[in-house]
């Protein structure tokens, strides 16, 4: 049986990757042109028979975040992206919201929904995924995009698909073993809370059939994907979505980690300077920008995700371009502190790097005139004084190397008083007062 869920696509030379995502990329102007009232503003002037180079790909406009939910705004609820109104979708799906910050809401017809089982079909298949397994999918099933993607993609290869929506972890951890599950989706946050609540309770995660793990929503640090390897006695593979762009973009190939293949046949991904906008080469991180073939009633173009990436030649058969270990961080998760740039993913594969931790937290805070940060630890509940002194000074040591010499406060939190999450981790507050304009 072949490893490639589309060996046609997946194998071609890069040549005539280019040439079918130009192609592609030419359709997709005309389509967004002629119907959706954003895309007839921003890209009017541009005709598609001017894409016939990568360079090409220029001339076509940024689109970002805010300009999106500006839309949403100005021309309630979905805005003027979509190329046709609710009548003619079967879906509404929306962002998380956990930023504060109003949810984007992205409508999807028939065939967008197809699709998007499809690009999750590319990423189960390469995990390893097969019609014999079991996928049990640890996820509320909200309006929240998450792995409703993932769930019909399991359908699509055939494995029987158990819906873990409104259950509490326990419940959880036990139709994990009732159902046999063979595969669990979850975040990298709640695949720790699942393995947590199986050791308090006696289930052996080691022992079991659970054989693959396929974690999203989250940044995946390689030091918390080890952990949650060890946990679960299982492959975890790393994959990556957004609302915006409908489901799956990228995948891990089946053992050759490091790196996240991304779905060139259904996307065009670019990696730029967010300061200049300017493309970048590989090796060098930089922002993603997504083009997006597969989704028609919300169509793409030049998506700024925000996502900080380094993109990578293949090193296979698969000629799909790699992005070396995955989703590296946020843009706008950066924060500054006494000149030192600080970001929440380089924090947690410090803290991941220790043994007896069972959650933690980040706090940024004004003392005075001077700029602080604090770590917020909750250990083992055994953990006694002495080790946790040692655990304390040891993070503490570790995270100043890690951040320019960066002074961390390390305090310790009481058991069980850390949030938990079950969809994505906020675990870092800016406490700090917002900076004030003085008008001149």
């Amino acid at each position: 049986m072949s490893e490639y869920w589309n060996p046609k696509t997946e194998l071609l030379p890069r040549e005539d990757l280019r040439a079918l995502q130009l192609a592609k990329l030419r359709l997709l102007v005309e389509w967004a042109q002629a119907r959706s009232p954003h895309y007839r503003r921003t890209l009017a002037g541009i005709r598609p028979e001017q894409l016939r180079t990568w360079a090409d790909i220029d001339r076509i406009p940024f689109l970002t975040r805010e300009e999106w939910m500006r839309s949403q705004e100005e021309h309630p609820p979905y805005g003027e992206l979509p190329v046709v109104g609710p009548d003619a979708a079967i879906r509404v799906h929306t962002t998380s919201g956990t930023s504060g910050r109003t949810p984007l809401r992205a409508l999807d017809s028939r065939k967008d929904w197809a699709w998007a089982a499809e690009m999750w079909c590319y990423a189960l298949w390469a995990a390893g995924v097969r019609a014999h397994d079991v996928g049990y999918v640890a996820f509320g099933y909200g309006s929240f995009i998450g792995f409703w993607g993932l769930h019909n993609g399991l359908e699509r290869i055939g494995a029987l698909t158990v819906p873990g929506g409104a259950q509490t972890t326990p419940n959880r951890v036990k139709q994990i073993v009732d159902f046999g599950a063979t595969v669990v989706a979850s975040t990298p946050t709640y695949a720790l809370r699942l393995a947590a609540e199986a050791e308090a309770t006696g289930v052996d995660l080691r022992g079991g059939p659970v054989r693959t793990v396929i974690l999203s929503g989250e940044p995946v640090v390689a030091e918390t994907k080890a952990i949650i390897e060890e946990r679960w006695g299982a492959r975890a593979h790393d994959t990556a979505g957004m609302t915006e762009i409908s489901t799956v973009f990228m995948f891990e190939p089946t053992g050759r980690p490091g790196g996240s293949h991304i779905i060139e046949d259904h996307f065009i991904e670019q990696v730029i300077d967010p300061e200049t906008g300017r493309e970048v080469g590989y090796g060098e991180r930089g922002e993603r920008v997504c083009t997006s073939f597969g989704r028609s009633t919300t169509p793409l173009l030049r998506y700024r995700t925000a996502d900080v990436v380094v993109k990578v030649p293949s090193r296979s058969a698969r000629t799909f371009d790699l992005y070396e270990g995955g989703i590296l961080g946020r843009v706008d998760d950066m924060k500054l502190v006494r000149g030192t740039n600080v970001y929440p993913s380089a924090i947690e594969a410090v803290v991941r790097g220790f043994d007896g931790i069972e959650e933690f937290q980040v706090r940024i805070e004004r003392r005075g005139d001077r700029d602080e940060i604090v770590l917020c630890v909750e250990p083992v509940p055994t953990m006694g004084d002495e080790p946790w002194g040692r655990l304390a000074d040891d993070l503490g040591r570790e995270l100043a190397d890690a951040h320019e010499g960066l002074r961390f406060h390390v305090e310790r939190a009481a058991t069980e008083t850390l949030p938990r999450f079950e969809l994505k981790a906020k675990r870092l507050t800016d406490l700090r007062p917002a900076p004030t304009t003085r008008s001149v």
